[in-house]
């Protein structure tokens, strides 16, 4: 395995005399583009139609248990099973400074996937093919840039599989003692801007 992650990444990686406008575009979505799942979870709680507000919050609350579930497993794992990125082993070449911490599976690549799954398994086909393109730009790009290793997106797009699969177990034994419970914390932080009317109800 450590021969193919070696091979691949030897493939995707970029090197100095890679056209500086495609690694600007790796730089974007390697950094900045992941912040698209926090910007959509808060916007599709907050505002929506009336007819399909119940739906998107449903949605979002399956993706964040999804995605706390999916991030608490990548960090475990991590920590058992450490492994060097490429840039600890002095392999490839490196455009984006990071910490030297374990790399596997990619906390990048765990988030994007789990959000991207649970568009396609709970959303639409469409909004789920349309993020796992964006999944996997991000994770080509964390490749590109020498940060990880190809097999670390791999693993993020498995623990992300397991994420939104123990979602949809909890979801189905406690889903609406959850939703009556997060509706309620909801409506009371929220009281003010409901009724100034900045917030769906």
């Amino acid at each position: 395995m450590e021969q193919l992650n070696h091979l691949l990444f030897t493939w995707i990686n970029a090197t100095p005399d890679s056209p500086s406008w495609l690694l600007s575009i790796a730089l974007f979505l390697a950094n900045d583009l992941i912040f698209i799942v926090p910007v959509l979870i808060v916007a599709l709680y907050l505002w929506g139609h009336h007819h399909h507000i119940a739906f998107q919050r449903e949605l979002v609350s399956k993706t964040a248990i999804a995605l706390i579930f999916a991030m608490t497993c990548a960090k475990t794992l991590s920590e058992l099973f450490p492994h060097a990125r490429p840039f600890m082993e002095g392999f490839g070449y490196t455009f984006l400074h990071h910490a030297a911490d374990s790399s596997f599976p990619s906390d990048h690549g765990t988030a994007i996937f789990t959000f991207a799954l649970a568009f396609l398994f709970w959303h639409r086909v469409w909004s789920g093919a349309i993020f796992l393109v964006v999944a996997l730009g991000i994770a080509w790009s964390r490749v590109y840039v020498g940060v990880h290793w190809p097999l670390d997106m791999l693993g993020g797009l498995l623990v992300g599989m397991l994420g939104c699969l123990f979602s949809q177990l909890v979801w189905n034994l406690f889903g609406n003692v959850i939703s009556g419970m997060l509706d309620k914390v909801y409506r009371f932080s929220f009281a003010l801007p409901i009724r100034k009317g900045w917030v769906r109800e």
